[in-house]
């Protein structure tokens, strides 16, 4: 039943409209308040809130969810409920972008030198930056043809200090991206490269190049995608965030990007705005670029490595993303 319309019959007979809202257990001041229009004060901080959210909702391109923009409410110290702004954001529309769907494009090669997990899932930040490095390959699509993008991430600061996008899959992509990482931080002997199974990282030529740099590699466990979760969630991200948001012409188009991305500092600071990660403050990023050791020689000839079947390195015309690596 509509209390409003028969506490408002009432008021029309001559009857006391107290008493009908008493007998109602209504509060006057309430029911004045909605026959005036005036909203109540719940609604008023609703719709300041919601114009927070939209604003985040905007500065996130569309990809945030409730969880994010409840998350970066809080960070702006803005009190409010998850369930509050899920509600409000369901009232309003708005929706965060969700991930596709996975699918296993790593290809192993079974001639490959025997490395171990040094890492262990151990991807906890640290004090001692350049000692851990994370990498992995990825296709992005193009109206040209596919794209292969190759990274490489610093553990104890999520930067990316290195990458290679190129049109090939060849094993030159992922030495662009290692040499980009000495020439901007040029790491002690020893730092730690981690990487999946791919016959890319685990060829003769990427051995050389890590072993003439004082690298030591360590590769994930066989089928397990977990072991370089790190590489994996920047991707992720990259594709949810930038890649997938709008349609990519050329290859070229793609440089931009991505030198933004990289010059952002974090995987949590690339092509959108993300919550700042837990990294010690009494650590600083250096902004310097260092010289530049031992990698600089001419570049010598590619030896070809045995590949696996199911993937010719060598090539340069890979199709799809069934070859291709995510």
């Amino acid at each position: 039943m509509k209390i409003d319309p028969f506490i408002e019959a009432e008021k029309v007979a001559g009857r006391n409209v107290a008493k009908a809202c008493e007998l109602l257990e209504v509060s006057k001041s309430a029911y004045y308040e909605r026959r005036n229009g005036v909203p109540s004060q719940r609604a008023v901080t609703d719709a300041q809130l919601l114009e927070k959210i939209i604003a985040i909702y905007k500065e996130s391109k569309g990809t945030y969810g409730s969880p994010r923009v409840h998350k970066e409410l809080l960070h702006r110290h803005v009190p409010c409920g998850r369930r509050r702004v899920t509600r409000l954001m369901r009232q309003a529309g708005l929706e965060g972008r969700c991930k596709r769907r996975w699918r296993k494009t790593t290809i192993p090669d079974p001639e490959a030198e025997r490395a171990r997990d040094l890492i262990q899932r151990h991807f906890g930040p640290c004090e001692e930056f350049d000692r851990r490095y994370v990498g992995d390959i990825t296709y992005i699509a193009t109206w040209e043809g596919w794209s292969y993008l190759a990274t490489v991430i610093d553990l104890a600061s999520r930067r990316v200090v290195g990458w290679a996008l190129a049109d090939h899959m060849r094993t030159e992509l992922v030495e662009d991206a290692l040499k980009m990482a000495f020439a901007q931080r040029a790491p002690e002997e020893g730092v730690i490269f981690h990487s999946d199974r791919g016959c890319q990282y685990t060829s003769r030529d990427f051995a050389e190049l890590a072993r003439a740099n004082g690298v030591v590699l360590s590769v994930s466990r066989k089928g397990e995608c977990w072991d370089n979760s790190v590489a994996e969630s920047f991707f992720a991200t990259i594709k949810r965030e930038l890649i997938d948001e709008r349609p990519w012409p050329t290859r070229a188009g793609l440089e931009a990007p991505f030198s933004s991305t990289s010059r952002a500092g974090t995987t949590r600071a690339g092509c959108t705005r993300r919550l700042a990660i837990s990294v010690p403050p009494s650590t600083k990023l250096s902004t310097t670029t260092p010289t530049l050791r031992r990698h600089n020689q001419p570049k010598q000839p590619v030896r070809r490595t045995g590949s696996s079947p199911q993937l010719d390195v060598s090539r340069s015309d890979v199709a799809g993303p069934t070859d291709a690596r995510g």
